[in-house]
């Protein structure tokens, strides 16, 4: 499968990659949750997909444990119909263990994301025939402290890289998908989005990140998700 081949070569080309302090930890879900994250893109990536919905990077509490972008376990497990062995960082954190789909830990914004998809959607199934999740960089970092570090954060030469290849794997995944749009969850996203796909037709907009870090996601995040979708494109959320 075409998904499977760039997040592989994705995974590859991440892997040779250093980070300088604040990074401590790295995390790296394409490799150690591979059977997870694969199995998400084999069940869910092979048809065409009007619009990919744009992440930053994997959250503590969900794809890192899960495998899966924004993949909070309750959501992956029981509406998604994904629950595989996960494996765990060769250097892991002591206070951001991978428990898997033990984790008994929520990452609210994944469960806002899925939440809505479900509550709108119902299956799974119909959920996918528009629309696909995919975060832009696999990588999660972790200062010593166990505090979470975003990859926007990074210096320039630190980033070049990184955004090298994560540009690469966007570009042939939205080509894989045929997607019409590429839609940011936040600004950070859309801004990757613009930038990857300048020369091509693809559109780009955005929608609200769902973290509750953000006092306007707290009010209402689905609401605000969906008013922006049809602002967008009425055809994305008739």
């Amino acid at each position: 499968m075409e998904l499977i081949d760039i997040s592989r070569k994705l995974c590859t080309k991440v892997d040779t990659l250093s980070f300088p302090e604040p990074v401590a930890f790295v995390y790296n879900p394409l490799r150690y949750a591979r059977v997870a994250h694969e199995s998400y893109l084999e069940r869910y990536g092979q048809s065409p997909k009007k619009a990919l919905l744009l992440g930053m990077n994997p959250g503590p509490w969900g794809m890192v444990q899960t495998g899966v972008p924004f993949g909070e376990v309750n959501v992956v497990r029981d509406w998604l119909g994904i629950n595989v062995p996960v494996k765990r960082p060769s250097n892991e954190h002591p206070k951001r263990p991978v428990t898997g789909f033990d984790c008994t830990r929520s990452e609210v914004s994944g469960r806002r994301l899925w939440g809505w998809a479900k509550d709108r959607f119902k299956t799974p199934s119909r959920f996918f025939e528009t629309f696909f999740v995919y975060n832009y960089c696999p990588l999660a970092f972790l200062e010593e402290s166990g505090r979470n570090f975003t990859p926007d954060k990074l210096a320039a030469k630190d980033k070049e890289k990184l955004f090298q290849a994560c540009d690469k794997a966007l570009k042939d995944s939205v080509h894989s998908l045929n997607c019409e749009y590429v839609i940011g969850v936040g600004s950070f996203a859309e801004q990757c989005a613009k930038r990857v796909l300048a020369s091509t037709p693809v559109k780009t907009g955005r929608i609200l990140h769902p973290s509750p870090a953000s006092p306007a996601a707290n009010r209402g995040w689905a609401e605000r998700a969906e008013a922006q979708l049809k602002y967008i494109d009425k055809l994305l959320y008739p």
